[in-house]
């Protein structure tokens, strides 16, 4: 936060502060999208989506990119979450929703139309007409980062995001699937947080790792591994669609829902 801020005086768009005190404050998913969208708090990552934004590759060169933080996406009611990295410099930064518009996102909505989940296989800019059914996809890091690695620092500033938006899915999520080390790793933490312990040694993370977390009031949460759907791990056959489809299937049955709207 700017130290010369007066006491109780919200801080700027551009403070280290900005999540950590707006985001606690919101009172629904639809006010925690706006405000995300909004966060200017690491310098680095608000350079890097805007310089890409303005030179563009050049089969983008018509679009007006996104070049802002991406919210989650998904209904409030969703018993299952998924867990990204971050956007994509030319995927979600362009177009503004989260695994839309670039090849893991591909990868990932054509698992979720199968099993039921999405109502359509394709994601390629935000008015496309795609549904989430019982399911929401989000990140630990909303803004695009330079490639591809957030640092320590801004994972830990941008957490504040990920943390008020688990409290608000808290009364119907029932499973996460955390997509890759940096989103089991990242996604850990917040959970131990909220009031559900974490075993120690602290569970490695791999495809088809499964976590049950207990809370204090009953609840269970269960927390599944899976390798990112990026095209390293698609292309040399690490994640397969089939793999996907299986671990999401199970995640979806976990979470109780039926598949469709």
């Amino acid at each position: 936060m700017d130290e010369t801020a007066a006491p109780g005086t919200p801080p700027r768009s551009s403070d280290a502060g900005f999540p950590a005190y707006h985001a606690v404050r919101c009172g629904g998913l639809a006010e925690l999208d706006a405000q995300v969208t909004r966060c200017r708090a690491c310098p680095r990552l608000v350079d890097w989506r805007e310089e890409v934004a303005a030179t563009r590759r050049a089969a983008f060169r018509d679009w007006d990119y996104w070049a802002k933080p991406v919210p989650g996406f998904g209904p409030p009611d969703a018993a299952l979450a998924i867990v990204g990295l971050a956007p994509a410099a030319h995927g979600a930064n362009r177009t503004g929703r989260l695994f839309t518009g670039d090849a893991s996102g591909d990868f990932l909505f054509a698992a979720l139309h199968e099993i039921g989940l999405a109502s359509q296989p394709t994601a390629t800019h935000r008015g496309d007409g795609l549904e989430l059914y019982g399911v929401r996809v989000t990140a630990p890091v909303h803004c695009a980062p330079p490639s591809n690695k957030p640092t320590p620092s801004e994972r830990n500033t941008c957490r504040p995001w990920l943390a008020a938006e688990f409290a608000l899915l808290r009364p119907h999520l029932r499973v996460i699937v955390a997509l890759g080390a940096f989103g089991w790793q990242a996604l850990l933490p917040v959970l131990a947080e909220a009031g559900r312990p974490i075993p120690r040694p602290r569970p490695a993370f791999g495809h088809g790792a499964e976590l049950v977390l207990p809370a204090a009031d009953g609840s269970e949460l269960r927390v599944l591994g899976s390798y990112h759907p990026s095209q390293r791990n698609t292309f040399t056959g690490r994640l397969t669609y089939p793999m996907l489809v299986e671990l999401l299937t199970r995640a979806a049955d976990l979470a109780g829902r039926t598949p469709g709207p």
